[in-house]
């Protein structure tokens, strides 16, 4: 056999060499595209579904959401195990499916099941798919540090919020970048109970009454000399003051009753469970890069990288971004 073969390549050098230097035009193209990463992804295909149930105990939680989300997801094709966690406020289910599913074919059959039990939940209670990553994505982290102390926590929290998560979402491989640390900032309204006794006003008429005071509403149009004017009812509440005008009740007298009359309005942090800190210096705000399944992590890190450069541009004097975790480092090594 061997013989033969040295005899063919003898006789057909031209088709050897063809053929060599196709293999190995192969070979490179291969080294250059071929997806690098540091740790293999071992895990399973899974769909995690995220639901909030504001305020509400664990054990309720897991009656009304994880139980009836649960149970459903039980007879989803392909699906081998379904696990339900309740917590305080919150709930996760996840959905493993056989391998060599694909995951997208996975999360559509699992929103489709999604769509059975929405009419067993509570009201206003809306399931979601957690991001289309697995649980080797998170490939970099960074972290927002200003030194020179002109912005406090809640100002770097809206900064990653609203200006870096939304341009870092657009890096083509990114999945999901997840916002960790610092304050979120919110309008927080303190009722009074003892005012709200006086004017005999229970609580569930102040929360119908802020949020229908936070409401455009659309009219008609008014003609006039031939052009059109679209009548607009302007109402989104857009600072304290806002706030403080909106009209909860009348009194015996037919006076209005002011939100500020019953509460004290402010602004301040949402309640948090967690903090972020770096280098033992003090908490700072942070974000977490997860890439997306089947992603080339390399790629997605230098885009990311490209792309943290162009928007250190737009940050306010004095704030920084702080590389924390680089995956790229250990694929190099």
């Amino acid at each position: 056999m061997l013989k033969k073969i040295i005899e063919f390549s003898i006789n057909n050098r031209f088709l050897v060499i063809v053929a060599t230097l196709l293999i190995v035009g192969w070979g490179i193209f291969s080294i250059k595209n071929i997806p690098l990463d540091a740790i293999p992804d071992l895990s399973d295909v899974q769909v995690i579904i995220y639901t909030e149930y504001p305020g509400q105990a664990p054990q309720v939680v897991e009656d009304q959401i994880t139980y009836p989300i649960a149970t459903v997801m039980l007879s989803v094709s392909g699906a081998k195990v379904v696990r339900g966690y309740s917590f305080f406020g919150f709930s996760f289910v996840y959905v493993i499916f056989e391998d060599g599913t694909d995951m997208y074919w996975a999360r559509s059959r699992v929103l489709e099941y999604l769509n059975y039990v929405a009419g067993k939940l509570p009201p206003g209670v809306t399931p979601s798919l957690g991001p289309d990553a697995t649980g080797v994505g998170w490939v970099y982290e960074y972290a927002l540090v200003d030194k020179t102390g002109k912005h406090d926590l809640s100002e770097l929290r809206s900064l990653q919020d609203w200006f870096l998560r939304y341009e870092l979402q657009t890096v083509p491989g990114v999945s999901e970048v997840a916002s960790i640390g610092g304050f979120v900032k919110q309008y927080q309204v303190e009722v009074d109970p003892n005012r709200l006794l006086t004017y005999n006003i229970p609580l569930q008429k102040v929360k119908h009454a802020i949020q229908r005071s936070n409401n455009d509403v659309g009219g008609r149009v008014v003609e006039m000399a031939e052009t059109e004017f679209m009548v607009r009812g302007l109402g989104y509440i857009k600072g304290i003051e806002d706030l403080e005008n909106i009209v909860v009740d009348v009194d015996e007298k037919g006076t209005p009753v002011l939100l500020r009359d019953i509460a004290y309005i402010h602004t301040g942090p949402e309640l948090r469970r967690g903090l972020a800190e770096l280098d033992g210096e003090g908490e700072v705000v942070g974000g977490i890069v997860v890439m997306r399944y089947g992603e080339n992590a390399l790629k997605v890190i230098e885009a990311v990288k490209e792309r943290l450069e162009e928007l250190k541009k737009g940050l306010p004097e004095g704030v920084e971004i702080v590389p924390v975790y680089d995956r790229s480092k250990l694929i190099h090594r």
